[in-house]
């Protein structure tokens, strides 16, 4: 019997206001994903925000969806910020640098463009 790991939840607060609860991982990544980029693009607010100090849990996928989240809403003209990131692992650099850029709520230039 396969059971399915419990999924971040996001919890529109007030408009534009956004808290993640719960687990953001690889087994909860594609889920969290899609219902974020269909909450954001329902939401009618220019800036969006989202409070990560309820992620139980995290690793690079939930990373990488924290990023695709701040693509989309650069790409919907928007701009998006994250308050309490999770601390990553002292030894990935990466993962630094992505939460550093995620922290602040920029990208740079998208490969190849």
């Amino acid at each position: 019997m396969v059971v399915a790991a419990p999924a971040v939840e996001l919890q529109e607060r007030s408009p534009g206001k956004f808290a993640a609860v719960g687990p953001l991982t690889f087994a909860t990544a594609r889920r969290a994903r899609e219902s974020g980029l269909a909450a954001f693009g329902a939401a009618s607010a220019r800036e969006l925000e989202v409070d990560c100090s309820g992620i139980t849990s995290s690793d690079s996928a939930g990373m990488a969806v924290l990023l695709d989240w701040l693509a989309f809403a650069k790409r919907s003209g928007r701009t998006m910020h994250f308050a309490s990131l999770p601390e990553q692992g002292a030894g990935d650099r990466a993962d630094q640098r992505c939460t550093g850029a995620a922290r602040e709520g920029r990208l740079g230039p998208a490969a190849g463009g």
